[in-house]
């Protein structure tokens, strides 16, 4: 989808994904001290913001102007717009904003493979020494054995393939590479499971 589909899916009423971050993203850096943070696509900010409340200084980039609208709106409903900066640009095209970043999340960022691996590489890169990287995303296997997300297997991935986008990067190290589940509610309001993939890398510490 481009930056006008994500704008007109932004402009409804109600926040597309919500206010809470997402659970696996403050599974894992919850534990942190705050720093400098990087939300890579943030949509509508709910993860920058989140990091922004817990004392992170956090960098949102998006190619929706409409996303970051409601970022924007969002951080300011909970008192810490001073420590979230939006930045419009495309993750694909552009370089990212300058590091480097204690913290980078990508959050279910589905693009073709070769665009991914090229995001991944940039997003890492970005790390500062100790600083941790988590990507979560839905998995090639949601699509026979959970629920939502695309249904276009060229936009899914698994823990190997991010683990391979990573590959060869000098000084960066995978900690954590898995398939994950979460309980959804269906719209006929029936309980299932999504399947997602997890993965942490870190820049080891200077």
């Amino acid at each position: 989808m481009d930056a006008a589909g994500w704008d007109a899916r932004y402009s409804g009423s109600d926040l597309v994904w919500g206010a809470e971050p997402n659970r696996f993203v403050a599974a894992e850096l919850e534990t942190l001290p705050a720093g400098k943070a990087l939300d890579v696509a943030c949509g509508e900010g709910r993860n920058a913001v989140w990091l922004a409340s817990r004392g992170w200084q956090a960098v949102g980039v998006d190619f929706s102007a409409a996303g970051l609208a409601r970022a924007a709106a969002l951080a300011e409903e909970a008192g810490v717009a001073e420590r979230v900066e939006l930045v419009a640009g495309d993750v694909v095209a552009d370089p990212l904003p300058e590091g480097p970043f204690d913290a980078v999340v990508i959050a279910y960022l589905q693009l073709p493979a070769i665009d991914r691996r090229k995001v991944m590489r940039k997003a890492a890169q970005t790390l500062a020494p100790g600083g941790v990287m988590v990507v979560v995303g839905h998995d090639t296997t949601n699509l026979t054995e959970g629920v939502g997300g695309p249904q276009d297997p060229e936009l899914l991935f698994g823990p190997e393939d991010l683990v391979a986008d990573l590959d060869g990067l000098p000084g960066i190290s995978v900690e954590r590479a898995e398939r994950v589940r979460r309980s959804v509610v269906t719209e006929d309001g029936q309980m299932r499971e999504a399947v997602d993939v997890l993965l942490r890398a870190r820049r080891p510490p200077g």
